[in-house]
C-alpha cells in the first residue's frame, strides 16, 4: 500500500511473488506471472531455502506483497489473511458490487464463512450458505448468513433466483446446482475447484439464453491482501474467528498433532514457529 515497513513490524505477505513485467503481469494477472514464486509450493533450493511455512523464518523475495498487520489484531484472526481471506476478497471483487444483492455461497469452510461475513459487510441483502454438513451451515449464521437452504432463494426473489453465486467447495454437484440458482443475468464465481474432479454437466444454451457470467478466481492480487487485512481489522467480534483456529501447536509437535483427532475440530491449525 506504499507504506514503509521497519524491523519489528508485524506483517503478512502474499502467497505468491510476481515479476511485475511479464505478459500476465502487464495484463493485470500478477497471480499468473510467468516467473511466479509461490511460498510453500516451491522445491527447496540453495538460492531460496527458506521458501515456505512451518518454519521459524521465511525469506521474502522481490515482488512479494507485504502488508502491515495491526498490533491489536489477534494472531488467530490475522493468520488466514494471506490465504482464505485474501482469496475471498478476490472472489467478491470479481463478483462486483453486491450491495442489495441476493448471494448464494456453496461451502461453509473457512472460505465460505469468511465470504458470508464479507458479503454482509458489503451490503448483500441476503446471504445463503449451503453445505452438505448441516452443522457447518448452522455455524455460518454466526458469520452473516441469513439462510442456509438454497430452496429459500426462489421465495426471496419471487422466483427469479440469486444475483450472485460463489462456489467455495469445488464439488461438481455444487457448481452444477449453483447455475440453476442464478437469475437471468446472474454471476457465478468459481473458487473451490483447484483439484481434479469429474467434468461438469452444463447446458451451454442455458448459459447463453440466461446471459449468465461465469468466472474462475485463482489466488489473488496484491490489492486483495490489503482488503483482507483491512476487513479482519474491522471485525469487532474476534471470538467467533478465534474459535475457528486451533490453539498454537509447537513446531516440533506438529507431526503428532496432524495424526491425532484434534486436527478435525478446527478449520485451521495454528503453528507456533519456535523450537522452544
Amino acid at each position: 500500500d506504499g507504506d514503509e515497513v521497519s524491523i519489528g513490524d508485524r506483517v503478512c505477505w502474499s502467497l505468491a511473488a510476481s515479476c511485475g513485467s511479464c505478459f500476465f503481469c502487464d495484463h493485470d494477472l500478477p497471480q499468473k506471472c510467468e516467473q511466479l514464486i509461490k511460498y510453500g509450493h516451491e522445491a527447496i533450493t540453495n538460492s531460496h531455502a527458506l521458501s515456505g511455512g512451518l518454519a521459524t523464518h521465511c525469506h521474502l523475495v522481490t515482488g512479494t506483497s507485504i502488508v502491515r498487520v495491526p498490533q491489536d489484531l489477534n494472531d488467530a484472526v490475522a493468520c488466514p489473511a494471506s490465504c482464505a481471506t485474501a482469496t475471498v476478497a478476490a472472489a467478491l471483487r470479481a463478483a462486483g458490487n453486491i450491495a442489495g444483492c441476493h448471494v448464494v455461497l456453496y461451502g461453509a469452510g473457512m472460505l465460505g464463512l469468511t465470504a458470508a461475513a464479507m458479503a454482509q459487510q458489503q451490503g448483500a441483502k441476503t446471504v445463503c450458505v449451503a453445505d452438505i454438513d448441516a452443522e457447518r451451515a448452522t455455524v455460518a449464521r454466526n458469520f452473516g448468513a441469513t439462510h442456509t437452504s438454497v430452496k429459500e432463494i426462489a421465495k426471496l426473489t419471487d422466483g427469479r433466483g440469486a444475483d450472485v453465486a460463489i462456489d467455495m467447495s469445488g464439488a461438481p454437484e455444487a457448481m452444477e446446482a449453483s447455475i440453476s440458482q442464478l437469475r437471468i443475468g446472474g454471476r457465478l464465481i468459481l473458487v473451490g475447484a483447484v483439484f481434479p474432479a469429474r467434468p461438469l454437466s452444463v447446458q451451454a444454451d442455458q448459459l447463453v439464453r440466461r446471459t449468465l457470467t461465469v468466472q474462475g478466481v485463482h489466488n489473488y492480487k496484491p490489492e486483495d491482501l490489503r482488503t483482507a487485512v483491512k476487513f479482519l481489522a474491522s471485525q469487532t467480534n474476534h471470538d467467533r474467528w478465534v474459535q475457528l483456529v486451533s490453539p498454537p501447536v509447537p513446531l516440533l509437535d506438529l507431526n503428532t498433532y496432524l495424526k491425532g483427532p484434534s486436527v478435525r475440530k478446527y478449520l485451521r491449525t495454528a503453528v507456533c514457529p519456535t523450537f522452544d
